[in-house]
């Protein structure tokens, strides 16, 4: 028999949450959102201490950086679904119960192997997490109090990324990367006591007598296909798209030594996968049986363009902070308040705009919130690829950088309140991992589209500008292949070489060149997100307010 569509609580006479109780609710729900996010980019920037400190191969600091993302996005819609049926309030303090202590095994780790266990388990708690809060919110916020609710939320996701390398940062120039995890022991304990006393307990309601069967295959297919798909994604520049241009090896598999690449075999075997998932779920929903994820919710307009907005949105800002770091990095070294001066106003707009949406949303509707948004992503992004130069710094970036996280917080404010408002509250677990998978995805695609474009860029621009040099052909063709697969680091090495100001300031302005072709990559993807969200409808939600006033 179907589930209701309708929201109760565990016990029926358990008295609704206080708007007080709801608020500081969606404070804990906030600060989890923030673990999982600071701990999705914070390792990036502090590899090259852990590779030192740990003895790391290339692979296994490979590893340590993308499990992860990898195990997170995977177990989305599983466990959004398991929020669904056990309760999400539950699914939340189990999830940041198994991060917490997978923190705290990452801060100890004593080797690689180690790390990444820990790093994967991190994972598992963080995909119980993250669709337990928007799935929460969506199911106890209504009215105003939703498009306030859904801003801090969304401020929060977009404020938090760019924070993370920051913070990342100053922990690698202190020396302790171990206490990046360790710091989520007790803040983990503050959240599991702040979600007991003030998150409220919501799950999807069943006629007494049903009894409540799981979807395992369509869970293990949702799983296995997402994590096949975002490996093959995360993974496609290291190993090659289609021709293999180094080995592969994980624990004693090694790769058998062909032309060919893992990547299209992983990313083929995923899509297999997921349209077994998609057979399956049909099957099992015209036999009026639960499925893992129900393929009706996508006939739901904003629902469908929502998530297709999402995935866009977040090729952008990845793709962003993926690359400007990299360009800061080779045209001016190792200085941190450059890349400060560049990625604040990214998280100050972000957190700014994030928190006025509401009230925004309410003169304007929600849905014109996300497209003023999406339009002020793409006009700083424009602006951005149009004025830098070789000469660029940290300042320079800085206003299309605020222009950009000012757009970016009204959009991701808004957007998943938009999005979820017309699925019914039975189902917010499985719609909210749906988005967040969409999400996950979308940073996957867009650190690997914008890197691809910013690496050949910087390779094809360093050997033209080359041509001239003094340099033997082999030399030259030594120094733009080192540029390109160190994305731009090695030129700082240039810089320090005696003799080189020529090829130093030749890799600079290449630097330039492929940070504008990325960015204008970035103006394009956005523009067809903002396409998608042009399309975007006021919600039934929103009429039924409408007509009460």
């Amino acid at each position: 028999m179907p589930e209701s569509t309708s929201l109760t609580p565990p016990r029926a006479s358990a008295p609704a949450p206080s708007a007080r109780h709801r608020r500081l609710g969606l404070v804990v729900m906030s600060l989890g959102v923030s673990l999982v996010v600071v701990d999705a980019t914070i390792v990036g920037v502090l590899l090259p201490r852990i590779v030192s400190d740990l003895n790391l191969s290339t692979s296994g600091a490979e590893w340590a950086t993308s499990v992860y993302s990898l195990v997170f996005a995977a177990l989305l819609i599983p466990f959004g679904r398991a929020g669904d049926l056990v309760g999400r309030r539950r699914m939340f303090v189990l999830g940041v119960a198994v991060f917490a202590a997978a923190s705290l095994a990452a801060a100890l780790a004593p080797g690689g192997a180690a790390l990444i266990g820990a790093r994967a388990l991190q994972g598992i708690g963080a995909s119980m997490l993250m669709p337990a809060t928007l799935s929460t919110v969506n199911a106890v916020f209504t009215g105003r109090d939703r498009a306030v609710a859904f801003g801090i939320w969304g401020s929060m996701i977009s404020g938090m990324a760019a924070l993370g390398p920051l913070v990342g940062g100053a922990l690698a120039t202190g020396g302790g990367w171990r206490w990046a995890f360790g710091v989520n022991l007790p803040l983990g304990a503050v959240l599991i006591a702040g979600a007991l006393r003030f998150m409220p307990e919501t799950r999807s309601p069943v006629p007494g007598g049903v009894r409540r069967e799981i979807d395992w295959v369509g869970g293990a297919l949702a799983a296995l296909g997402l994590g096949a798909l975002v490996w093959g994604i995360i993974e496609g520049q290291t190993y090659g798209w289609w021709a293999a241009t180094r080995p592969f090896t994980a624990g004693g598999f090694r790769w058998p030594e062909t032309a060919l690449s893992p990547v299209p075999v992983v990313l083929a075997f995923g899509a297999v996968l997921l349209a077994a998932l998609v057979v399956v779920e049909r099957s099992r929903t015209a036999a009026g049986r639960p499925v893992m994820l129900d393929l009706a919710l996508f006939r739901i307009p904003n629902f469908r363009r929502g998530n297709l907005t999402s995935a866009l949105v977040n090729v952008g800002e990845l793709g962003l902070l993926f690359v400007l770091p990299l360009f800061l990095l080779g045209v001016h070294g190792t200085n941190p308040l450059q890349i400060s001066l560049a990625i604040l106003p990214l998280a100050v707009g972000a957190f700014v705009s994030g928190g006025g949406a509401g009230r925004l949303a309410d003169r304007r509707g929600p849905h014109r919130v996300v497209q003023i948004g999406m339009v002020m992503e793409v006009a700083a992004v424009l602006g951005l690829a149009l004025t830098v130069s070789a000469t660029t710094g940290g300042l320079g970036l800085a206003p299309w950088m605020l222009l950009y996280g000012l757009g970016l917080g009204l959009t991701s404010a808004q957007l998943a309140n938009v999005s979820l408002a017309d699925v019914p509250p039975a189902q917010s677990g499985q719609a909210s991992g749906t988005q967040s998978t969409a999400r996950q995805v979308g940073a996957a695609l867009g650190i690997a589209a914008i890197g691809t474009v910013f690496a050949t860029s910087l390779g094809h621009t360093m050997t033209d500008r080359l041509a001239g040099s003094s340099l033997s052909p082999e030399r030259r063709a030594a120094v733009a292949h080192d540029l390109r697969h160190s994305a731009g680091t090695s030129g700082r090495d240039l810089h320090d070489t005696p003799g080189l100001a020529a090829e130093a300031h030749a890799a600079d302005a290449s630097l330039a060149v492929a940070t504008r072709n990325a960015a204008l990559t970035t103006a394009a993807i956005l523009a067809l997100g903002l396409g998608a969200a042009l399309r975007l409808r006021p919600s039934t939600d929103l009429h039924r307010e409408e007509s009460k006033r």
